[in-house]
Order: C-alpha cells, then sequence, then structure tokens
C-alpha cells in the first residue's frame, strides 16, 4: 500500500507540468454548521468541500471566508484534515524581499504558504501583485514552520512559482527535510538522489514521521545558493506522549505536580523528564547583504567572499525579533515568524505568550547558517540540553546524559533542545543573544543582530 502511495506521488508531481496539489483527505476549516460533519476545504477540488465558503474560488470574499485551521503556536495554517493521523501542507517557490533591522530592503530566494489557495489560483495568488505593479513575489523568510505529531503522515506539496524578478533563472527547486530518515530517497531533496521541480510543476512530499524532535528544511539544489538566499525553515515533531497525557485517566508523569499537567513533552521520555509549561522555536541564520544585491542585479556571484553580516533569528534581527506579528516587505507579509514566544489569539492576532516565574520553557534551537557557527547564551536564565540532532540525550541503558550549560554552539545543520527553567528567576525581561559581538549589529548599525527578549512574568 505504501509503495502505491509513493508511484503516485512520482507521476502526478513531475508529468504533469501544472500545480497539482495531492492530499488523501480534505483540510478541516474554521467554518460551522457544515451538513455531514465537520467543514472541509479541498484544495484540488473545491467544489467537493464541505464548507460552503471554500466552494467557489471565483467569488469575490473566497479568501476572506474560507480559511483552514490555524496553529496557535505559528499563526500559520496548521494542516489538519479529517483523519488525525494525516496532514497536509502546500508551499510554492520563488522569489521575494524582506526588510532587514535596520530598514535596508533585501531580496531573497524562499518559500510561501498556500495551503489556503485553490489549486487553479496557486501560480497567482502565490505570486500577487500589488497595486502599483510591483511584483510582491512568493518567499516568506523564515519559510513556513511545519509541525507534526510522531506517528502522524504529512503530504507536502511543493510547486515552483518561479522567480518574478530573475526570469533568467530557471532553477528547480526541492524540499530537504533535513536529519530525516525517509524511507525512500526521492522524497530527500538531495538532487543527485531525488527529483527536482522546474516552474509551474509541483510535487508532493511523504513523510511518516516516527521520531519526536527538532528538525529543518531547506532547498538542496545549488544550497551554497539557495539557502544563503533564504530558502530555510522551521520543523517540529512532536512526541506521541503529549496525546497520553492529553487523556484522562494519565499516567503520573503527565503531571508538573497535583492535578497541574504538563502542557507538552519534548520527547516520548516515560518519565515527564521532558515536560514543558510552554514551548518556542528559534532557528538562527544569517545574511550577506552584497551578495544578495549581486543576485538581485544579475551580477556573478562570490561565493568564496561570503561575509553574513546580518545575523537573524527566525529571519529577524532585533529589535524586529521582538515584535509578535508578522513583518510586511511592499505589502506582503515577509516575515511571519517573530523571535519570541508567541500565541494566537480568538480574533487571528499574534500577541506574546506569557511566561511565568516558576515556568519551564522548551526552547528549540536551530542553525541554517551557510557561513558561520553560532554561540548563543541566556544570562540569568539556568539552561539544560535534553536533546540534539533529534534524539533525546539518553544512554543505551536509559540513563540521563542530558546538562546543564551557560551556552550553546551551533554550525549549520544542527539542532538542541533546551529546557530553559525559571524557577527561582525574578520576574522581568532577559536577553537570549549570541556570545559573537560582530553579529549583534544590523550590518553597519550597532546594537541588534542575533539577539531577542525572554519576558518572565510573576508566577500568579
Amino acid at each position: 500500500m505504501r509503495v502505491h502511495v509513493f508511484t503516485s506521488l512520482l507521476l502526478v508531481g513531475s508529468a504533469w507540468a501544472a500545480p497539482y496539489v495531492q492530499c488523501p483527505r480534505p483540510l478541516l476549516t474554521q467554518g460551522t454548521g457544515c451538513p455531514g460533519g465537520p467543514c472541509t476545504f479541498d484544495p484540488h477540488n473545491p467544489a467537493a468541500s464541505t464548507d460552503p465558503a471554500c466552494q467557489d474560488p471565483t467569488s469575490g470574499d473566497f479568501t476572506d471566508n474560507c480559511r483552514v485551521l490555524i496553529d496557535p503556536v505559528t499563526g500559520q495554517p496548521s494542516g489538519a484534515t479529517t483523519d488525525p493521523g494525516i496532514i497536509c501542507r502546500s508551499i510554492t517557490c520563488g522569489d521575494g524581499h524582506i526588510t532587514m533591522a535596520d530598514g535596508e530592503d533585501s531580496y531573497i530566494f524562499g518559500f510561501a504558504d498556500v495551503t489556503n489557495v485553490p489549486e487553479g489560483d496557486i501560480m497567482t495568488r502565490g505570486n500577487p501583485v500589488g497595486p502599483n505593479g510591483f511584483p510582491l513575489g512568493s518567499a516568506n523568510f523564515s519559510a513556513p514552520t511545519f509541525f507534526a505529531r510522531e506517528g502522524q503522515e504529512l503530504y507536502l506539496t511543493l510547486t515552483n512559482s518561479g522567480m518574478r524578478e530573475r526570469p533568467d533563472l530557471f532553477d528547480p527547486h526541492t524540499v530537504h527535510y533535513h536529519g530525516f530518515p525517509n524511507a525512500a530517497s526521492v522524497f530527500d531533496g538531495e538532487p543527485m538522489a531525488s527529483l527536482s521541480i522546474g516552474l509551474g510543476e509541483s510535487l508532493t512530499y511523504y513523510y511518516n514521521n516516527q521520531f519526536a524532535g527538532t528538525y529543518m528544511w531547506h532547498c538542496h539544489v545549488e544550497a551554497a545558493e539557495h539557502m544563503q538566499m533564504g530558502m530555510l525553515g522551521n520543523l517540529y515533531i512532536t512526541p506521541a506522549q503529549d496525546v497520553t497525557c492529553a487523556q484522562s485517566p494519565a499516567p503520573a508523569y503527565c503531571f508538573k505536580s497535583g492535578t497541574t499537567r504538563w502542557k507538552g513533552f519534548a520527547f516520548s521520555d516515560g518519565d515527564g523528564s521532558t515536560g514543558y509549561d510552554l514551548m518556542y522555536f528559534l532557528q538562527e541564520s544569517a545574511f550577506d547583504p552584497d551578495f544578495h544585491h549581486a543576485d538581485n542585479s544579475y551580477q556573478k556571484l562570490a561565493f568564496a567572499d561570503m561575509n553574513d553580516t546580518y545575523a537573524m533569528l527566525n529571519g529577524r534581527g532585533y529589535p524586529d525579533t521582538t515584535d509578535p506579528g508578522p513583518m510586511f516587505t511592499n505589502e506582503n507579509p515577509s516575515q511571519p515568524i517573530p523571535a519570541i514566544a508567541m500565541t494566537v489569539d480568538a480574533s487571528g492576532a499574534h500577541v506574546p505568550a506569557t511566561i511565568r516565574q516558576g515556568d519551564r520553557v522548551l526552547l528549540r534551537l536551530s542553525s541554517l547558517s551557510t557561513v558561520d557557527f553560532f554561540t548563543v547564551t541566556v544570562l540569568g536564565i539556568p539552561m539544560r540540553i535534553i536533546g540534539q540532532g533529534a534524539k533525546q540525550l539518553r544512554g543505551p541503558t536509559g540513563i540521563d546524559t542530558s546538562y546543564a550549560t551557560q551556552s550553546v554552539t551551533l554550525g549549520g545543520g544542527e539542532a538542541v533542545d533546551v529546557l530553559l527553567d525559571t524557577t527561582g528567576v525574578a520576574p522581568g525581561t532577559y536577553f537570549l543573544y549570541t556570545t559573537n559581538a560582530n553579529f549583534l549589529s544590523n550590518n553597519t548599525e550597532d546594537f541588534g543582530g542575533m539577539m531577542t527578549e525572554i519576558v518572565v512574568g510573576s508566577a500568579s
């Protein structure tokens, strides 16, 4: 049965040479009162949607009223379907612009989420043009963030929507799920062993997620250029233990104290040792402004001279890292993910999540830097490394090998899971920042770069 799935994905993904979204179940929407069960949206065949607001893509209010479910941790589509064991996301790749923390414009390559877009409209709605005719592109930085649960299947459709500002570049693109043990090399994204897609084509990647942890993803075609240009994203697999501990009755390890349960766990630990009250994620990256300018102006690229001077967390430099809302460039949401703990309130607005004294915070930290290693620290809040490389730190006999530290050093492609314990920590604002002092700036502007704030409130 699984071989049949692989085969169908290959044939449809590359042979149609047109956007084609594959998902074995319809997406759940925010609609209510739909006949016959939950409200759904079918991006491949909108007319089959049970949510009336999603049935006619030509309707003028389609974009406003057809809304898939949103992940409150990211503010982006959750990909939830009518089958709890399956999630589906759809993304495009192309070019666009972001705004650096010093106000400078930067041209990028990147990805954008189109999970809520009908298949037939991906090439247009995925590449909107503003009222002044300026091409907004289809590129966010960081790229769309993916969450799945241990045991869930992820169907990820990538559509190559092309380079609007560099039409001479007909680069193919892929998705490389960094650190994931693929059952078939065709889904790995490494171009010598798998498929890449050209302009107007789609490919649906299939992942059967069996191991919780902190991962990352990026384009693996011409990786030095495409990763420097911004084709990088966050990816996290939550443990099946989260589901176990949401049930009643639940095992004793599900409880922090008394009747208070842990919000979740980093891993299926079986003893509650990786439990947390709040989770958030940061990805380290950095840009070379001269390289980006050269790519935007048809100039020769100097790979050997690559010199990153914009160090960022989740695609932002300080102080933009502390803004909970999405950032816009030329009217397009260009940097959707903040570098603070956030949530989505009932109105859909992004607001800072509350960290209270005594909370244990899970920090998922990864790096997709193309040039430098970065060391980060949090002054005043104890740090414990509990996972590395999407594996819990335990010996072969189950012995705990986690360790306390004052800093973490990562190179490109590395990731750790860190518990920040605020027990006994005085309420106030604490800084997470790189100790590489030359990266505490936004290019030539001092007092910025790879830094963000952690605000601890009172216990009550």
